[in-house]
């Protein structure tokens, strides 16, 4: 299937209001076996905690550990006062099948990989709770529909998030194929307080960098995981000219390291930090915050294609994708953060 099919398709659920109905399968091909109305809902992990918040806050359980917002600036209190669960998938997985048993959810969801790994997950916690899971895709690319699917499964109108995620998608993909080859940015997702850990490219995490059009410079196989520890030689020999950084230590710190400044993207002085507020824009998870991510990433790496204003972009999908509208110093501080000091 095409990217135009798949967003031309997405498309026309959200035109007769698929959320009406809930799938009988979710991602994976399993069978959820809902068992009436879906009131209670307990997330899997930390994309799947996120895109429940985003299309269906009134039924979240609970945040899944390391995904629940620090500050309350942009996330109603309501929701920032719900309780902090454990997760039951990756690295880190701290949830057992009590825990899940305690919650009394109507429903399990995890989104994000559809291997086998996740598979058996979800099998084994529907097998031995007797509680419906449901897998959903966490590609980019399936973001429309995936919204759709969370809808249909809860029964909430999900149908201004899907069309956010395909107009955000198919407007990226198209400014995307006039850039030239040899006009593609060539960048580096730094990650952690020394900035020597990477999504490797076409991870499920950076896949961001390489929708917009750019190249990421960690083109290594991916086996062994999505992210992988690098050494400063690495980073030299590759010579990105744009660097992402995750970790504001290491943005602070990168600026007057004697080894960074022998790469081009710190001489040129383009090294920028992903707002973090609340969910990171990039990854972090990698979840619906990715469409944010996708707008400013876009505009940063090719600002003559993205005539667009970044503030309104900012205020427009806070308030459709949080429920909270942020205020326009609040904007200005989130941008002029990722920018490279003065």
């Amino acid at each position: 299937m095409t990217f135009r099919s798949l967003i031309a398709g997405a498309l026309a659920i959200v035109a007769v209001h698929a959320w009406a109905a809930p799938p009988e399968k979710d991602d994976a091909g399993r069978v959820i076996g809902l068992k009436g109305p879906v009131q209670r809902v307990f997330p899997a992990g930390p994309p799947a905690s996120l895109d429940l918040y985003v299309a269906a806050p009134d039924k979240m359980i609970g945040w899944t550990r390391g995904t629940k917002p620090k500050e309350p600036t942009f996330i109603p209190e309501k929701y920032l006062a719900l309780p902090l669960l454990g997760r039951l998938t990756g690295r880190g997985g701290d949830a057992n099948l009590e825990d899940v048993l305690k919650e009394k959810p109507d429903l399990v969801l995890d989104v994000g990989d559809l291997g086998a790994t996740y598979v058996s997950l979800a099998d084994r916690v529907a097998q031995q709770t007797g509680i419906p899971y449901a897998l959903m895709d966490g590609s980019l690319a399936a973001t429309p529909t995936t919204l759709q699917k969370l809808g249909a499964l809860m029964d909430v109108d999900t149908d201004a998030l899907a069309r956010y995620a395909a107009d955000t998608l198919t407007t990226i993909h198209d400014r995307a194929a006039h850039i030239a080859d040899a006009d593609r940015r060539h960048v580096y997702l730094a990650r952690g307080p020394k900035g020597l850990e990477t999504d490797k490219a076409g991870s499920i995490n950076g896949q961001s960098v390489e929708f917009v059009g750019a190249i990421n410079v960690a083109a290594v196989p991916l086996e062994g995981g999505n992210l992988m520890d690098v050494s400063m030689e690495q980073v030299l020999a590759w010579q990105p000219d744009t660097i992402i950084a995750y970790d504001p230590q290491f943005f602070a710190s990168v600026w007057t390291d004697p080894l960074w400044q022998k790469v081009k993207a710190v001489q040129q002085r383009r090294v920028y930090l992903v707002p973090g507020q609340p969910f990171r824009w990039v990854d972090e998870p990698p979840a619906a915050n990715r469409l944010i991510g996708l707008r400013w990433l876009a505009k940063l790496l090719y600002p003559a294609l993205y005539p667009e204003d970044m503030r309104d972009e900012v205020r427009r999908f806070y308030e459709l994708f949080y429920h909270q509208a942020p205020s326009a110093e609040q904007v200005d501080a989130l941008l002029a953060a990722a920018a490279p000091p003065k």
